[in-house]
């Protein structure tokens, strides 16, 4: 039987929307046609987030609930007017992605199964040179949602203060954007030292409530990403849909209104009511273009009183400047002379434990491997519940949510470090509440032999 077809006349182009009832968001009931037609609703504030810009394909063919994919090649079979662009990568490599301009081509990404939309901060026609600082707030688990607000108004007033006009925006999960428009003078690796330097001073404006910490382990509150600058990490843009069960949206703000603003009043329903009612709170937002230059020399100033570089993301290149790629907690006492720290035993029935095969000082145990957070979260829940005396001993940062490589998705892998559990009372490692392996079917060559 031949799968459904409906199509649609957008932006004077047929663009066919395949399968157009499937059920993208089951707990909502919402279908991928509901998913199209929302984006069309919405086109103008859509685009402006996106348009022009080179975009990576993030992909659920089963719609929010199932396994994603990241597709960084334009597909072979497109319409000849779905422009591409070729980018260059950290990795050496070269690929072809997706160039959105108009509410036609928009339509097509999201027949393709794209419920978000992940553009790149940089414009085709200029791909070294980002036109965009991204700010993005990630809050450890155990913060509350009044403190990701109140860290977005101490980075506003940081920004402005610097010479840069900030505009907000929910994530549409827990955290918070903030986005700014560069000039386009400067480079990938300088847009991230200005993030850098930014996020240091917001930690600086308000330490009990913010971090610029890389490492988990020495997080508090509400982190300041600043390596989203880096080249090749991409963000949801504004007016994204993003896969949660209400189908929460990526929704631009005004300032006046993220004092009291709640995430889980903008969904795919109420946003594109409050857009035809209000418009686009981002109205503006590619006119104000600041300098970046007041951030940097910002940094010049942390870098004299000795403060370096940051760790990059792990599948960066070392880069000159940057520190030791190891967890505090794992770094060698100057002048030990044996290697300090253990290896964690695994989960029953699993071959390695929390850290891998690496050493730490940590007190780890290793709670859930899941294809997707919820699932992972829903196992730390069950765990909670089984040792109820324990967790009121745990701070925030003892809680490790990691979002781990797969072959061509994510997994989430959680831990928790049971350093301020009395050693008596700390259970031992158990089975995992949630036991996902995302290797599962990979035909591994034999060791030694070639590819």
């Amino acid at each position: 039987m031949p799968k459904s077809e409906q199509i649609l006349e957008v932006a004077g182009r047929k663009v066919t929307i395949t399968n157009p009832e499937k059920v993208f968001f089951p707990h909502t009931g919402h279908t991928k046609l509901d998913l199209v037609r929302y984006y069309l609703g919405v086109a103008d504030g859509a685009l402006r987030g996106v348009a022009g810009r080179p975009m990576a394909l993030k992909r659920y063919p089963n719609g929010a609930e199932g396994e994603f994919f990241f597709q960084k090649r334009a597909p072979t079979s497109r319409p000849d007017w779905v422009e591409t662009v070729e980018l260059s990568f950290p990795s050496g490599r070269t690929a072809h992605e997706i160039v959105v301009r108009d509410a036609a081509q928009l339509a097509w990404v999201i027949n393709l199964g794209c419920i978000d939309l992940n553009p790149h901060p940089v414009r085709a026609d200029d791909l070294e040179h980002p036109d965009e600082l991204r700010v993005d707030l990630d809050p450890l688990p155990a913060v509350p949602w009044p403190q990701v607000r109140e860290v977005a108004l101490v980075t506003r007033q940081a920004l402005e203060d610097f010479g840069l006009a900030a505009w907000p925006k929910t994530s549409g999960s827990r955290g918070f954007h903030v986005y700014c428009r560069l000039e386009r003078r400067w480079t990938f690796p300088e847009v991230r030292r200005a993030a850098l330097a930014l996020a240091r001073e917001v930690e600086r404006r308000a330490p009990d409530l913010a971090t610029s910490k890389w490492w988990k382990e020495e997080r508090h509150g509400v982190f300041l990403d600043y390596n989203q600058n880096a080249k090749d990490r991409t963000v949801a843009s504004a007016y994204s849909v993003r896969p949660t069960p209400d189908a929460r949206v990526s929704t631009p703000l005004r300032w006046e209104e993220v004092p009291t603003c709640d995430p889980s009043a903008f969904t795919i329903d109420t946003v594109r009511h409050r857009f035809e009612r209000e418009g686009d709170a981002a109205t503006g937002i590619d006119e104000a273009v600041g300098s970046l230059q007041p951030l940097l020399d910002l940094a010049v100033q942390h870098e004299a009183a000795g403060f370096g570089d940051a760790p990059w993301p792990p599948h960066f290149a070392k880069q000159a400047g940057e520190p030791p790629r190891v967890q505090p907690s794992k770094r060698r006492a100057a002048g030990a002379t044996s290697r300090e720290g253990v290896v964690p035993p695994p989960a029953p029935g699993k071959k390695v434990g929390p850290t891998g095969r690496r050493r730490t000082k940590m007190p780890l145990v290793e709670i859930a491997r899941a294809a997707t957070e919820k699932d992972a979260r829903e196992g730390l829940e069950r765990w909670k519940a089984r040792h109820p005396k324990v967790w009121p001993y745990l701070a925030p940062a003892d809680v490790l949510v990691d979002s781990m490589r797969g072959r061509s998705t994510t997994w989430t892998r959680i831990r928790v470090n049971l350093r301020n559990v009395p050693e008596k009372k700390r259970p031992p490692q158990e089975p995992l509440e949630v036991d996902y392996d995302p290797w599962e079917g990979v035909d591994w060559p034999p060791r030694g032999s070639a590819r």
